[in-house]
């Protein structure tokens, strides 16, 4: 079942848990997200970012849509990082049910402007709007936006924004990277700032980098009003890890359907451990009640 993002987090957003959003890069991808999504009964999101795009090209797109269309489970397709106008007209025409704006590098009044404008064309065709305030960082081996600083959410411009740009979901710098912490101590979430933010905004709120945290603030945010929790390195690193140690172990295989098989379950058993850690499994049925 093909949904609005905004409807997806809202059910998410009143009952304490958070929906996975899972970045896709082929189709093997769309059925580990798919497959894992209809066997633990969660709601999940496909999100694109630009780069991934340019790699599988706009037609890939409606093959996405048919899938998630026909799921057992609410699904959303959505744009990650869209870095421009152009960006978004461009999900916007494929049939991206979700956009993401993120013009957090601007200045603060820019950022709102920019997203303004994004906002009005994009509600005008149903589609929802995510947008980020202050910056995620970017460790090493990530292709997504970061910035090597993290500038923390200001909670005050935080609900400054919120108001003035009526976005549907808003993307929060609590301490997360993009990518994988190679160094040895992972960091800790200002889940106080979580807390503060959510008090003054009282929309779903988007945490980015979600993966390689500690499990036990992860599952905090959801109680602090986090609804999409965004995944990709955990999940893509299981896929080719198994891959190596297969095309290692078997060196003369080249037939995909001999290849590909434990590459996506290795992958398809992160995404389940997510859904149980983001409290999604199971939930579901709220949607259908």
């Amino acid at each position: 079942m093909l949904m609005n993002m905004k409807e997806l987090l809202e059910v998410a957003y009143k009952h304490n848990f958070a929906v996975g959003s899972f970045n896709v890069a082929n189709s093997e991808f769309v059925r580990v997200v798919i497959e894992s999504a209809e066997e633990k009964n969660a709601p999940a999101i496909i999100q694109i970012h630009p780069n991934e795009l340019e790699l599988v090209g706009d037609d890939f797109i409606a093959y996405v849509r048919e899938k998630c269309k026909n799921t057992k489970v609410p699904m959303a397709i959505h744009l990650d990082h869209g870095s421009s106008v152009k960006d978004v007209m461009r999900a916007i025409r494929n049939g991206y049910t979700s956009v993401m704006i993120d013009a957090s590098h601007a200045s603060f009044e820019d950022n709102i402007s920019i997203t303004k404008e994004v906002v009005k064309l994009a509600h005008d065709v149903n589609v929802s709007v995510e947008a980020e305030l202050g910056t995620i960082g970017s460790n090493e081996g990530s292709s997504e936006a970061g910035a090597d600083e993290i500038l923390y959410t200001d909670a005050n411009d935080a609900k400054r924004f919120v108001e003035e740009t009526d976005i549907d979901t808003l993307a929060v710098a609590i301490g997360t990277s993009h990518g994988q912490y190679k160094h040895a101590g992972k960091p800790e979430l200002k889940l106080d700032l979580l807390a503060e933010i959510n008090q003054k905004v009282g929309i779903p709120l988007v945490l980015h980098g979600g993966s390689d945290n500690k499990d036990e603030e992860i599952s905090q945010t959801y109680l602090h009003g986090v609804a999409k929790i965004n995944l990709s390195t955990d999940m893509k690193s299981a896929f080719f890890q198994e891959m190596r140690r297969f095309l290692t172990d078997n060196r003369g295989a080249y037939e995909p359907d001999v290849i590909m098989p434990s590459a996506r379950k290795a992958a398809q058993e992160i995404v389940k451990q997510k859904m149980d850690l983001f409290n999604s499994t199971n939930k579901a049925n709220f949607y259908f009640n």
